[in-house]
């Protein structure tokens, strides 16, 4: 499988290995040339002025960055550099700043959160993949690492058989099922569930099964940088984004049991730092330090993605990226939020700029606001929540109302 060379670069998130460079800090922070070949896909619209919209809480409690954010059930779940992963009540509130809310601190930075039923499953930048069991205690929620991945098992079974090693540098082996690297990112396959996809700096990504932890595949040197983003499909391609400025597609051919590589995609000039998926699959949005959001659309039955134009406004890098419904919802390096909605014609409105973080906004999350959406005669529109979590160490909730099409 070849050397993996070691160590890496790691583009944006090289803040949170050396938190003391502010030369590696400054330079990935600030914004690269834009994209003037990708034609924008930026509507002239008068519809910004007439949205409502405001930040509704703070949260505070994390000391360090916060990299990561997932909503599940009534939980927000957050994780930071500073190790700590901790979980808030979705309901929006600014009294919810008590260490009770702590479910660990296992020293070492958490890089990405994925909720799965009754399991948390958090990326580390000590190279591993921890699992929590959330608690059935409904008077207070009990969290407890019940794995961490690769398990003894996998790490056993492989341990004595020379084809199970791979050379991560020179003199320098370690089985195939190891991230030797921060693991920098996670997704869950969109069918099912049924498997958890990791993504590192190390330039791999590895497949888990989510029934009993086990590592069932692994693609080295995928990317030759270090790999930022994964997200899947319902058709069954992984999507894996690189500070090698590139986005790859993976699948399976009819009848092989491993994924290969199906497309390239290469329009970014600079690191590709967050990927998203619309609904059904058929619209990646993909965002780097280059500014711009590019939107990949897929044809009717085509296997590919075409460029179908980019989105612009944000002054500094693309740092993550969310879809809700028709929304898309991006962070940035210029310390703010943007909510884009697609038209009818593909076409897209930003329909707010979400201002008051004092740092680059990392992370991001957002769903139907269900507790105003039964208000559907409003003349408002529908209530969505953006949650994002950012360098300045807070989570802030806005509400945002969309006025019906």
């Amino acid at each position: 499988m070849g050397i993996h060379p070691f160590p890496l670069s790691h583009t944006y998130d090289q803040e949170s290995t050396d938190l003391t460079s502010d030369s590696s800090m400054n330079s990935s922070i600030s914004s690269q040339p834009s994209l003037p070949l990708v034609p924008s896909l930026n509507k002239l619209s008068q519809e910004q002025s007439n949205i409502h919209h405001h930040c509704i809480s703070t949260l505070k409690g994390h000391s360090s960055y916060v990299f990561s954010l997932t909503l599940s059930g009534k939980h927000l779940y957050s994780g930071s550099s500073d190790s700590q992963l901790r979980v808030w009540s979705r309901a929006p509130s600014d009294h919810q700043n008590s260490d009770e809310n702590i479910v660990s601190a296992c020293k070492s930075a958490v890089k990405c959160i994925v909720v799965l039923d009754d399991k948390i499953f958090s990326a580390h930048q000590d190279h591993k993949i921890r699992v929590w069991k959330i608690g059935s205690d409904k008077s207070k929620q009990a969290y407890k690492c019940v794995s961490t991945l690769p398990t003894l098992n996998d790490r056993v079974t492989r341990l004595f058989f020379a084809k199970n090693y791979v050379e991560v540098r020179r003199h320098k082996k370690c089985t195939w099922v190891h991230h030797v690297d921060t693991v920098s990112a996670l997704a869950l396959s969109s069918r099912d569930s049924s498997f958890l996809y990791s993504a590192s700096w190390d330039r791999t990504f590895k497949i888990w099964r989510t029934s009993d932890f086990k590592c069932i595949e692994s693609v080295w040197n995928a990317h030759d940088d270090a790999i930022n983003a994964i997200v899947s499909s319902g058709d069954g391609f992984i999507y894996t984004g690189s500070a090698d400025r590139k986005i790859k597609v993976w699948g399976k051919k009819e009848g092989e049991k491993r994924h290969t590589l199906i497309d390239t995609l290469e329009e970014h000039k600079s690191a590709v730092n967050a990927l998203a998926l619309s609904s059904n699959g058929s619209v990646l949005y993909s965002g780097a330090c280059d500014r711009s959001i590019i939107v990949w659309e897929r044809a009717f039955g085509s296997r590919h993605m075409a460029v179908a134009g980019a989105l612009r406004g944000h002054t500094k890098a693309i740092l993550c990226l969310a879809v809700v419904s028709d929304l898309v919802c991006s962070g940035s390096a210029d310390k703010t939020v943007r909510v884009w909605r697609r038209g009818n014609d593909n076409s897209y409105s930003c329909l707010a700029v979400l201002e008051g973080h004092r740092g680059p906004v990392k992370c991001l999350t957002a769903a139907i606001d269900h507790s105003n959406s039964d208000n559907n005669s409003s003349p408002i529109g529908t209530p969505y929540l953006i949650y994002s979590g950012s360098l300045d160490c807070d989570v802030k909730v806005w509400q945002i109302w969309v006025p019906f099409v």
